[in-house]
């Protein structure tokens, strides 16, 4: 087969895929028309296809000529809360909701990659399995298909995603730390009201938790080594009822970002023994609580990197491979990765002309970068899995 002209041919299908599932975003963990399109479209092309009963998102199976290796090719399909201002012609009818990192890109490609693999399937030996992951924006989709046995005998696993700070059509496939892990958790301050007029009566919640936001950073200036990133945020405060009422109750909901691997384990430990601390020299309670604790992303595998590496040069070209640095976002194939050996893949999608970040209500992309990504899905399976003889 030839591959790229293959992956070329199938452009207007890309296309087509991608704006509609652009237009009809869907949240985490509410992604029904979204699986149910995905469903079809693999049946379209006799492919095989597993729902959940109690969750969405799915798996397709595709065969080869023999027993063999498993890889596991796995795209998210969630969006976000976010009113589109793209200006696209295909921009999302559900309002509030969007497509801002991309999903609807990597569902696409996918989708294009298990048509050409469906094709080439009585040429190569072993399985593919294609996931299609609900809730990669709640930072916790993954364990549930984990949990579900998606794991088992897969011996290799694979993900793209886009990427607006690279040039368009670029692919860094960087050995070593690609993202970072996040641990977001919930702080609930708890003191005792009284009258505006009588502090001394009371125990001021908002107090205790404004030192509490103010002491978390010695974590990052006084616990971890300089020399070693670590982001600690609070972005989300709720306090008070009125304005003169000393305010009993403070939630506050953050954030954790670290690449060390003790860090991720020991940080939020630390973070709850100080909020308590602070939080009881001012006659108040402090209750935490972890809602996701997300492992890091590495790319450690050298024969995985050297099996998509190949793909990609002999689809595009060397030109095609550029380098880019870690970054401090998160991302839940982090639960893969830790399971199984695998590689993530970032596909530029940056122009001259635009360059709207991740998670922005302008966020756009090229359709001419899907093929790429469609192709490297594709030819990093058939890498793996290798054909008889």
């Amino acid at each position: 087969m030839d591959l790229r002209k293959a992956i070329c041919e199938l452009s207007e299908t890309l296309t087509r895929d991608r704006h509609e599932l652009h237009e009809h975003p869907e949240l985490s963990f509410k992604e029904a028309k979204t699986t149910e399109y995905i469903a079809k479209r693999l049946e379209s092309m006799g492919i095989s296809v597993m729902r959940y009963p109690s969750y969405y998102g799915l798996v397709g199976t595709i065969a080869g000529k023999a027993q063999g290796k498993t890889v596991l090719l796995r795209a998210d399909i969630d969006a976000l809360p976010i009113k589109e201002a793209s200006g696209v012609s295909f921009a999302s009818q559900n309002i509030g909701v969007m497509h801002a990192c991309g999903h609807d890109a990597h569902t696409a490609m996918l989708l294009g990659a298990a048509k050409v693999l469906k094709e080439e399937s009585k040429n190569f030996l072993g399985t593919v399995k294609l996931l299609f992951q609900s809730a990669e924006e709640s930072g916790n989709g993954a364990p549930f298909y984990i949990k579900n046995g998606i794991l088992k005998d897969v011996d290799a696993a694979f993900a793209i995603h886009v990427q607006p700070g690279l040039p368009l059509g670029t692919i860094s496939l960087d050995a070593g730390l690609r993202s970072t892990s996040c641990t977001n958790f919930n702080l609930t301050i708890t003191g005792t009201s009284a009258h505006g007029s009588t502090p001394h009566l009371g125990h001021d919640a908002i107090v205790a938790a404004s030192a509490v936001i103010m002491d978390i950073q010695t974590l990052v200036s006084r616990i971890s080594d300089p020399l070693n990133p670590l982001v600690v945020t609070i972005g989300k405060v709720e306090a008070g009822k009125q304005f003169n009422i000393i305010c009993d109750e403070v939630k506050l909901e953050g954030t954790i970002r670290t690449y060390d691997r003790d860090l991720f384990e020991g940080i939020p430990k630390k973070l709850e023994a100080l909020a308590q601390g602070t939080a009881e020299a001012m006659d108040c309670h402090a209750k935490m609580d972890v809602v996701t604790h997300e492992p890091l992303c590495s790319n450690d595998d050298p024969a995985l990197l050297d099996a998509a590496s190949k793909a990609a040069v002999s689809l595009w070209g060397e030109e095609a491979l550029v380098t880019m640095p870690a970054m401090m976002a998160s991302e839940d194939f982090a639960f893969i990765m830790d399971e199984v050996p695998s590689v993530i893949a970032y596909l530029g999608t940056g122009t001259d002309t635009d360059k709207s970040p991740l998670h922005s209500n302008t966020f756009r992309i090229d359709d001419a970068v899907l093929p790429r990504g469609a192709g490297i899905y594709a030819g990093f399976a058939l890498n793996v899995l290798g054909k008889e003889g």
